[in-house]
C-alpha cells in the first residue's frame, strides 16, 4: 500500500474486497521517509475495528514501527464543516531506537493525525507539505517530530477550489479559525 501511496494511485488495492477491510487513507512524506496507513477492517459490520500503521523507510526497505487500533469507528462521509483534527499518535523512530548509544530523548518521533474535511477543501497544507483531498473527505497525514519536540503538531491550512485559505489549526490549537470565528459571531 505504501508503494502504491508513493506512486499517486489509489490505495486500496483493486483484488482486496471492500467489505473485509478498506483504505481510508495513506499518507508518505518522502523527504522525512515515513508513511502512515489508515485501515478499516470489517466497516459495515458491528465488529468493525479501526487501525492506522506507521512506517518508516529504513535500510533501503519499510519497516513498520507501531500503531494502534480502536473499535466504534465510522465509514461513512466526513460531515466536517471545513477542517476538524481527528485521532493524533506517534513512535519513536527507528533511526535511534537501534542505536544503543544515543538517547531515546534525542530520537525523532514519527507522528500522524486523522482529519476530516468539509466539500469546499481541495488540499491541506501540512507544514510546507501539499496533501489533495480525497473524495471520502478524510485523510491521514504523517510527519517526522524533530528530536526533543515530541507531539508538536505542524501547521495545518484546510485549502479551497483556487487555493484560498479556508482554516487554519497551529500546533496546540485546539479549534481551526473558522470554528472561532463562527463561535465569535454566535
Amino acid at each position: 500500500m505504501v508503494q502504491r501511496a508513493l506512486a499517486g494511485d489509489e490505495p486500496q488495492p483493486w483484488w482486496m474486497p471492500r467489505r473485509v477491510v478498506s483504505v481510508v487513507s495513506a499518507d508518505v512524506d518522502d523527504a522525512a521517509g515515513v508513511g502512515a496507513i489508515w485501515i478499516l477492517w470489517r466497516p459495515k459490520s458491528s465488529r468493525a475495528r479501526e487501525s492506522v500503521a506507521l512506517l518508516e523507510w529504513f535500510g533501503e526497505r519499510w519497516r513498520y514501527v507501531g500503531g494502534s487500533s480502536s473499535s466504534g469507528c465510522e465509514d461513512g462521509p466526513a460531515d466536517a464543516d471545513v477542517l476538524e483534527v481527528h485521532d493524533g499518535g506517534g513512535v519513536l523512530s527507528l533511526t535511534r531506537r537501534l542505536d544503543p548509544p544515543r538517547s531515546i530523548t534525542a530520537a525523532p518521533w514519527i507522528s500522524c493525525v486523522t482529519l476530516r474535511l468539509g466539500r469546499d477543501v481541495r488540499q491541506v497544507l501540512l507544514g510546507g507539505r501539499r496533501i489533495e483531498v480525497p473524495e471520502q473527505r478524510r485523510l491521514i497525514a504523517v510527519w517526522m517530530t524533530p528530536p526533543g519536540r515530541r507531539g508538536v503538531r505542524p501547521v495545518i491550512v484546510a485549502l479551497g477550489r483556487d487555493g484560498v485559505e479556508l482554516a487554519r489549526q497551529g500546533p496546540y490549537d485546539g479549534l481551526d479559525t473558522h470554528t472561532w470565528a463562527r463561535l465569535r459571531e454566535e
